[in-house]
């Protein structure tokens, strides 16, 4: 079928849905919805779909559209709910299950007959966000291709939940936290239920931020609200029976201002930054976004950043990290987290607060490549890259380094730069061809589309496709590593790795591959005119397109 998304944004859950119809063979297309102004419902026409889907849209869908063409909205919600913060509610309130419908756009909003659903178990220590990206995107994708093939059979017949619920948007008075009485658990619900969009309002240190993400802290204590200490780039502040980490911030919009966005939280309080007795910033506590740890002679270097997003910082503290790893007496090296992101690249954000975005950018750029090189030189031992969820541009090729990619069925990979007026770097032109080839390698980078795991798998940038729940994939990928230690032919195909590096190094050396996409990225970071520095900023912060791009609007047959 032809197929149209219509969508806020080509925010994840869109891109996984498009991937996936493609991979079934449905030619689709996506318009983005972003103004009322009549060149939606032109757009529509034009496509003539036989089928729309909305897989991610806060906004009504015009009558023009609804009745004129079959028109399925995706609510993240059970059947019968009904409301803008369906998911944001189920998380602040602790929920144990929820769902996802299907139904029919009609003239009431989430109030159409239902094409299909499907539930799924609430992790209690998962924000939105990632709960949106892992168990919710899984129970969309399931619902979603029910819901086409019983529309393509013509002969199902959606029903009416018997009983609607409407629940309103969930404002800042009910998200604000009460410092003087809310324990740490409801602060944590608080947190985690507005962790990527729209942020928990507070007045912190005598200015108001958005509060970002949250994650308990055991051990340090203090009195309620109080600033405790920063580790990594978060703040620890304390609640009433312990304490929290904070990972990200982002001031309140002044009126009439330019468009804030979220830092890691030490970065934007800057100067305000609290600081101890002798002049030093607070440190300590438990929080830790890379952490290391052995099982027999696996060894696992997880790392879970915000958003995927990888700074000069912590691409130098997680280079540091796989340095010592290197020292350990271990066979496999795995790289990943327990779930979610993989890793997008390179931090936009802090690039774009940087009073030198243009040296912040080569500096970043420099510090993941460090990085790369690292696990490319790496040959006394094997190397698994796990992506547990989905990863981007220099993100998706950090994993290419690796030996082997094992990527949880589920997770979206978009192996591309140009859309951010890239060239790329991460070693893209050695390790993209040595997987696809050149011709498939130039056609990921211009079509820059999202792939399915599955997808990836065939093109063979991929080698197993792990089918699980988002938190059964991390015990998964130890089960394997540990076979994978075990098998007979390690030492052989170790001696293989070094064999085969060596010649590569003899035909082209990594440096000259380095040095080539480093001049390309560096005349783009130096020229103020190149896109990069306005697609970057308009990234940042949030600004809608003028219309949908172009190489969404095409009709895409097969992913594969």
């Amino acid at each position: 079928m032809r197929i149209l998304l219509l969508a806020d944004a080509f925010n994840s859950l869109t891109q996984r849905v498009f991937a996936e119809l493609r991979d079934l063979g449905h030619p689709v297309a996506v318009e983005l919805a972003l103004r009322d102004d009549g060149r939606l419902t032109a757009a529509v026409r034009r496509h003539a779909p036989d089928l729309v889907i909305c897989p991610m849209l806060t906004t009504a869908v015009p009558e023009e559209v609804w009745s004129a063409h079959p028109c399925l909205i995706v609510h993240p919600g059970p059947p019968g709910d009904r409301g803008p913060s369906s998911l944001d509610r189920a998380v602040q309130e602790g929920r144990d299950r929820w769902g996802v419908t299907v139904l029919q756009a009609v003239a009431e909003m989430d109030a159409g007959p239902v094409w299909a659903s499907a539930d799924f178990a609430v992790p209690p220590d998962v924000g939105k966000s990632d709960l949106y990206r892992g168990e919710l995107a899984d129970a969309a994708s399931r619902a979603v291709l029910l819901a086409v093939e019983r529309f393509a059979s013509g002969a199902y017949v959606p029903v009416v939940p018997p009983v609607h619920t409407w629940r309103p948007y969930l404002r800042q008075e009910e998200r604000r936290i009460d410092w003087a009485h809310d324990t740490t658990v409801t602060v944590l619900r608080k947190l985690r239920a507005a962790d990527s969009q729209p942020g928990v309002l507070d007045t912190f240190l005598g200015a108001q931020w958005y509060l970002h993400g949250g994650h308990p802290e055991p051990h340090l204590t203090g009195f309620p609200g109080e600033f405790l200490a920063t580790r990594h780039g978060a703040v620890c502040r304390a609640t009433t029976d312990g304490a929290v980490w904070i990972p990200e911030l982002r001031p309140r919009r002044e009126p009439g201002g330019p468009a804030t966005f979220k830092l890691p939280a030490a970065t934007a309080l800057g100067p305000s930054l609290p600081e101890a007795a002798d002049g030093r910033p607070r440190t300590g506590g438990s929080h830790a976004d890379i952490t290391y740890e052995e099982q027999g002679s696996v060894g696992h270097l997880r790392f879970r950043f915000p958003g995927g997003a990888m700074s000069t910082d912590r691409c130098r503290r997680l280079l540091d990290a796989y340095r010592h790893a290197r020292t350990r007496p271990t066979d496999v090296i795995v790289l990943g987290g327990h779930r979610d992101f993989f890793s997008n690249g390179i931090h936009l954000n802090v690039i774009e607060a940087a009073p030198d975005p243009a040296a912040e950018s080569l500096a970043n750029i420099e510090a993941i490549d460090d990085l790369v090189e690292e696990i490319l030189t790496t040959t006394d031992r094997l190397v698994v890259a796990a992506p547990a969820g989905n990863a981007a541009a220099g993100g998706a090729m950090l994993a290419l380094a690796a030996d082997e990619v094992w990527c949880r069925r589920g997770a979206v990979l978009n192996p591309h730069y140009r859309l951010m007026g890239l060239y790329g770097s991460e070693y893209w032109t050695y390790t993209l061809p040595r997987r696809v080839g050149p011709a498939a390698a130039a056609r990921l980078m211009e079509d820059a589309l999202p792939l399915t795991a599955d997808a990836a798998h065939a093109l063979g940038l991929v080698d197993r496709v792990v089918a699980c729940a988002p938190g059964e994939f991390s015990a998964e990928v130890t089960r394997m590593a540990e076979r994978l230690a075990r098998s007979a032919g390690l030492r052989a195909r170790l001696g293989g790795k070094k064999t085969a590096r060596e010649r590569d190094e003899a035909v082209r050396p990594l440096g000259a591959h380095r040095a080539a996409e480093l001049e390309r990225m560096r005349a783009v970071f130096d020229d103020p005119a190149a896109p990069y520095h306005a697609l970057r900023s308009a990234f940042v912060r949030k600004r809608r397109p003028d219309g949908t791009p172009g190489h969404l609007r095409t009709e895409r047959p097969n992913g594969r």
